[in-house]
């Protein structure tokens, strides 16, 4: 501190860095949080019928035809209440493949099925885990939390590596 300058002007640089540094964290933790929010809310459109299948339309498909985006296939019904169709329509991915029979939620009241078991939720879920490594980035630049920046990260791969390894 230089002599002649008085000592409130260092009290008042003290509170503007500390009213940037707060700033700074409450912004980057309002973005994280939306990021995680998006995640939560990309999911659970398709996680909400394959996690609640009380009340659902269970059973099997074979997939019999499959275009660029969506394959389908005869249902066969699992569980009670549910009726058999000649066509439902599954979302192509990866791990459908045609010829192969896949265990399915249909979606109330229409005739597009989901993936059901450890495959479909882990599948439901990947928005998340994609919303976790990518929050996990901002945590650790925006906010300097490098821990809870980790355990953001590391929890985004392996769900993305357990839905890997699971379709």
């Amino acid at each position: 501190m230089i002599p002649a300058m008085p000592a409130t002007a260092t009290t008042a640089r003290q509170a503007s860095v500390t009213a940037l540094r707060f700033g700074r964290v409450a912004a980057m933790g309002a973005v994280a949080a939306l990021i995680l929010f998006a995640g939560v809310w990309g999911s659970w459109g398709t996680a909400q019928h394959v996690m609640l299948t009380k009340g659902r339309e269970r059973g099997m498909v074979r997939v019999t035809d499959c275009t660029h985006e969506v394959c389908s296939g005869p249902f066969t019904p699992g569980s009670e209440g549910a009726r058999a169709r000649g066509r439902v329509e599954i979302a192509k991915t990866v791990a459908v493949r045609e010829g192969q029979t896949y265990d399915v939620v249909l979606k109330p009241g229409t005739a597009d099925a989901v993936r059901s078991g450890p495959a479909g939720i882990l599948y439901a879920w990947l928005p998340l885990a994609g919303a976790l490594v990518l929050a996990s980035v901002v945590v650790a630049g925006g906010m300097r939390l490098s821990r809870v920046a980790w355990v953001l990260a590391v929890s985004g791969v392996a769900l993305l590596t357990a839905a890997f390894v699971t379709l």
